[in-house]
């Protein structure tokens, strides 16, 4: 069995440290004791590394019995510098920032920090297809996946969905991977080559991590590219103007697949008369735009990328538009939950930055009250101001500090509100939409003022909704 420290259990008391000292060179700690952390221990783990686990929480029982299991020293509920900062290297949950104190005491060692995805890549061969972008990533990792899946490839799913990628590179032999990014995990990436990269959008989001600088979020968005070579791909939002001003910037050496809603010179998937058209040297892929079961143009655009992928790695016709057809969308991404008096329920937790929000004002056709609000990264909320004017009927702003919303809203909207608990925003809600209406949760912050995270947020909208 495993030892642990817990630090909550030791405040008071000498630790004889010297017991806990590696006696290997080839020493790896793992910060975060959460799905990547616990994946990357275990590959360390089997690759004969030195692994030790901390985590300033406390850490889940399902990754403490993994961490057991495999013989991986562990600590939680605080950090032990002189364990750590002995490390050869230095594996950083992505959710650690880089203000945290034992993150500047690492870097001030000169200890490398790197993603559990950038360990794991050293230990496959497997083809990377990595999908990042504000918004929708999700949604076309876990189509690109589908696709794939339904084609029979021996594929994994892997990054901020899925089983971690090094626990997968540990104990399974996939031949592809499908990865979703965040900007966190690129942070600590440096020689991962993606195979097949796609960039969907770059707006602003997670300002707070970027110091408040948008040219060092979109930095960050595009390491995507890196170490990629002209047999590689990129696949991108052609009319994104900032993806665009980048790509002419950098001119990579790389093979372009940019999408758009219409055709234009190089664009290599776009809708003409109502029909979805990719073009790659496997062919042209051909199919009804009213047959995609993803709707709204955001998906669009999220259907024209993977199937770009699909085909480029040259599936079938039959199996992409079969794919695209059936396709059921993600959990917590404008979620169809519930119609209650005539009114429409709809779940759209993921939304945690504003231009998510933005998309899922754009696809509403019925008056719409709006519940947001939670942990402001830093939001502009001009960006959905002339569409909360046109379609919101009333705004209920859930979170413990609504200061920032009432500021930019209150002499916008006639119908505003505030409630400090789910059960209170859908009560509200209930009480304001009128048959016809829809209600909306899409909060354009992150959830963890008053919930564990958007997914925990999604659920009790959904619950709530249901108790109606």
């Amino acid at each position: 069995m495993a030892q642990f420290i817990n630090m909550s259990q030791k405040e008071n008391e000498s630790v004889n440290l010297a017991e806990f000292m590696p006696l290997a060179l080839r020493r790896i700690v793992v910060l975060g004791g959460g799905e990547s952390g616990a994946g990357a221990a275990v590959l360390a783990k089997k690759q004969g590394f030195d692994v030790f686990v901390s985590d300033a929480s406390e850490i889940k029982s399902k990754y403490k019995d993994i961490l057991e299991k495999y013989g991986v020293v562990y600590e939680e509920n605080g950090h032990t510098e002189a364990l750590i900062l002995n490390a050869n290297e230095i594996i950083k949950s992505p959710g650690i920032p880089d203000k945290a104190p034992i993150i500047k005491k690492i870097k001030e060692k000169n200890i490398p920090i790197i993603s559990e995805i950038e360990f794991a890549g050293r230990y496959t061969d497997a083809k990377m297809i990595c999908i990042t972008g504000s918004n929708g990533k999700t949604t076309t990792t876990m189509l690109t996946y589908f696709i794939l899946k339904n084609a029979g490839l021996n594929v994994g799913l892997a990054g901020n969905v899925g089983d971690s990628l090094a626990m997968q590179v540990a104990g399974k032999n996939f031949d592809y991977y499908v990865i979703e990014l965040s900007s966190f995990q690129l942070d600590g990436m440096y020689d991962f080559k993606a195979d097949i990269a796609i960039l969907l959008n770059i707006t602003p989001d997670h300002l707070d991590r970027y110091n408040y600088e948008m040219q060092n979020y979109i930095d960050s968005k595009l390491r995507i590219l890196q170490n990629q070579t002209e047999k590689d791909v990129f696949i991108y939002w052609n009319d994104d103007p900032i993806v665009s001003k980048e790509i002419e910037k950098l001119r990579p050496a790389i093979s372009l697949y940019p999408f758009a809603e219409t055709k234009k010179n190089n664009v290599k998937a776009y809708t003409d008369r109502e029909t979805v058209i990719i073009e790659t040297p496997n062919g042209t892929f051909n199919m009804e735009e009213e047959l995609v079961a993803l709707t709204g143009k955001h998906n669009l655009y999220n259907s024209m990328a993977s199937g770009l992928a699909a085909k480029l790695l040259d599936i079938k016709d039959d199996v992409i538009r079969q794919s695209l057809s059936d396709f059921k969308g993600v959990a917590h991404r404008l979620e169809k939950v519930a119609n209650v008096r005539g009114v429409a329920y709809i779940n759209d937790s993921k939304a945690t930055n504003v231009n998510s929000c933005w998309y899922a004002l754009q696809s509403m056709k019925t008056p719409t009250v709006l519940i947001l609000g939670g942990t402001d990264k830093g939001n502009d909320y001009r960006e959905i101001e002339s569409l909360v004017m046109q379609k919101c009927r009333a705004l209920i702003f859930l979170g413990l500090d609504n200061s920032k919303l009432h500021a930019f809203f209150d002499d916008k909207m006639e119908f505003i509100f505030d409630a400090r608990s789910m059960k209170e925003a859908v009560e509200q809600a209930y009480e304001i939409a009128q048959k016809g209406d829809t209600v909306l949760l899409s909060p354009c912050c992150a959830s963890f003022d008053l919930f564990q995270n958007y997914e925990d947020r999604g659920r009790q909208f959904k619950q709530c909704v249901v108790q109606l």
